[in-house]
């Protein structure tokens, strides 16, 4: 039996522990949240089903055959009908923006070759970028093609063949790894930056450092771009070498400029250090800057970057936190670049982000970059 006299000692500890978990929030909320960010993410995007992808129709048919197709194509939950064109060469121009994943050209004599030579041919062009994507969509859509096949047989009596010729773009051999270097490119870059940078400011403190750099004449903004530019220099020999692995070793193209891609590859290094300087200044310890770092950064960029999982397979809520993670903007940019080789155009979009994003977590980093220590 134990004591009273030693079983209250023992209470209080665990209410002196109960006490620190609670004051410290960095580590309740890590504690806390985290086992659920994970199980959310972890159950909505790991998954291999493709669904919701953007296709465009181009119907030079215009019948009902064609029409009764469309209409089932709209009607599964594995593809959302985004366009409808007349002409193949607006298809191309909405791969080059993203805009769609799939395409689907009817020729003008489908119906006549139907009721006629019993044969009528389609053309499903896909974005081979994410070889994976691709296949899996092709596949559901030639699946469509078939039920829609055996329903005019039960319906019309007529022995027909709808037989869909599958052009796969940019990435004609599905090799995989067009996908697979681009991701990678953005997944080294944002962790390797974000954890250099992340410890920088936290390391001074700890060694008791600060107080130099804080009696010096120089401003926080130019303390902080200091911790900064050594990584960034790192960060682009990093990016030369990787390139230079893809090319020789793995065969990938660089169908764009060189040029532009270092550009957005600096533009990239520098959110992502600039990330690193902002955990960096909200944290009391490296452990807990390297943690958040390393989990924080980890798990948005392979889910959510559309390295792994495609993003429109997602709920509406993790589509629209995927839009805060720089890694998706970069893995975009690389690919469009690289792969299909696009210029200014083709990366704007993705590049004004990214500026956007610098110039709000520079803000975030300065107001949080105490000038004297308490």
């Amino acid at each position: 039996m134990i004591e009273m006299r030693s079983l209250l000692p023992f209470l209080h500890f665990i209410r002196k522990e109960a006490l620190h978990i609670w004051r410290d929030k960095q580590t309740l909320v890590i504690l806390l949240g985290m086992p659920l960010a994970q199980i959310l993410i972890f159950g909505f995007a790991l998954t291999n089903e493709v669904k919701n992808s953007p296709i465009a129709i181009i119907d030079g048919a215009k019948d009902r055959y064609s029409a009764d197709l469309i209409q089932k194509i709209s009607a599964s939950k594995y593809f959302d009908l985004v366009y409808n064109f007349s002409q193949v060469s607006e298809a191309d121009d909405a791969f080059k923006k993203n805009q769609i994943k799939v395409a689907l050209i009817f020729p003008s004599d489908f119906t006549e070759s139907l009721e006629h030579q019993h044969k009528g041919n389609l053309q499903i062009i896909a974005d081979g970028t994410d070889p994976n994507t691709a296949t899996a969509i092709v596949s559901y859509l030639s699946a469509i093609i078939s039920g829609f096949q055996m329903e005019i047989l039960q319906r019309d009596k007529l022995p027909l063949t709808i037989q869909p010729q599958v052009k796969m773009l940019y990435n004609p051999q599905l090799k995989g790894v067009y996908n697979f270097v681009p991701g990678v490119m953005a997944m080294i870059l944002l962790l390797v930056c974000t954890l250099m940078t992340s410890v920088s400011i936290v390391r001074e403190k700890e060694l008791g450092t600060m107080e130099i750099l804080l009696a010096s004449p120089v401003k926080p903004a130019l303390v902080i771009t200091a911790k900064m530019v050594p990584y960034l220099f790192l960060s682009m020999f990093n990016i030369a070498s990787i390139l230079l692995l893809s090319v020789t070793v793995f065969e990938m193209p660089i169908n764009g400029s060189l040029l532009l891609l270092f550009f957005c590859s600096l533009i990239f290094i520098v959110t992502a250090l600039m990330l690193g300087l902002m955990i960096s200044t909200i944290t009391d310890t490296q452990m807990t800057a390297m943690f958040i770092s390393m989990v924080g950064m980890f798990l948005p960029t392979v889910m959510l970057s559309g390295f792994m999982f495609p993003i429109e397979n997602m709920p509406k809520p993790l589509q629209f936190i995927s839009n805060i993670v720089p890694a998706k903007y970069y893995y975009i940019m690389v690919k469009n670049i690289m792969i299909k080789g696009l210029g200014w155009s083709g990366i704007q979009k993705q590049v004004l982000t990214l500026l956007f994003m610098i110039v709000v977590i520079s803000i975030i980093t300065i107001r949080n970059f105490k000038p004297r220590l308490a």
